[in-house]
């Protein structure tokens, strides 16, 4: 059975631990971002005064079998709140567990006791495994949207 419970900072080592088989996986699909997820980031941006996100554990016989991070938005179009799922991660061995749906289940109670009408995530085009997940739990692809970014600081 698939437990989810909100992100604790005593989980920052194996929330790392899977930050870096996600990115491994990601890279292994041909992406080519830099990942650099450290447990201090987490700690710092996860629990410190001004958290940028929240997220879940899904555990399963007291293994740890994926984890969820999201963060509040807004649309002006619709003029609703939104909030935005950072990254979704069900390690392999855990696969048609039920964690991903639980997981995402977790995000979606989370947002509406927020305020929030609406789940936004992107995916990487390449990983067919994700965007079946989403569509087969009613998510809908966004075909007119394309998602940029712009560094705000050196890289280094």
């Amino acid at each position: 059975m698939t437990i989810t419970r909100p992100l604790l900072v005593t989980d920052v080592d194996i929330v790392q631990d899977m930050v870096l088989e996600f990115g491994a996986y990601l890279t292994g699909l041909g992406d080519s971002w830099r990942h650099n997820f450290t447990a201090e980031r987490y700690l710092a941006d996860g629990f410190g005064p001004n958290p940028a996100f929240r997220g879940f554990l899904a555990e399963g016989d007291g293994q740890a079998l994926g984890y969820l991070l999201m963060a509040p938005n807004y649309d002006v179009d619709q003029g609703i709140r939104i909030e935005i799922v950072i990254d979704l991660w069900v390690r392999p061995t855990a696969r048609r567990s039920g964690a991903g749906r639980a997981l995402m289940r977790a995000a979606g109670a989370s947002a509406l006791a927020a305020g929030a009408k609406q789940l936004l995530w992107s995916v990487y085009r390449p990983n067919r495994l994700a965007t079946d997940f989403y569509l087969a739990i009613g998510g809908q692809m966004v075909r007119d949207l394309d998602w940029m970014y712009l560094d705000l600081v050196e890289p280094g």
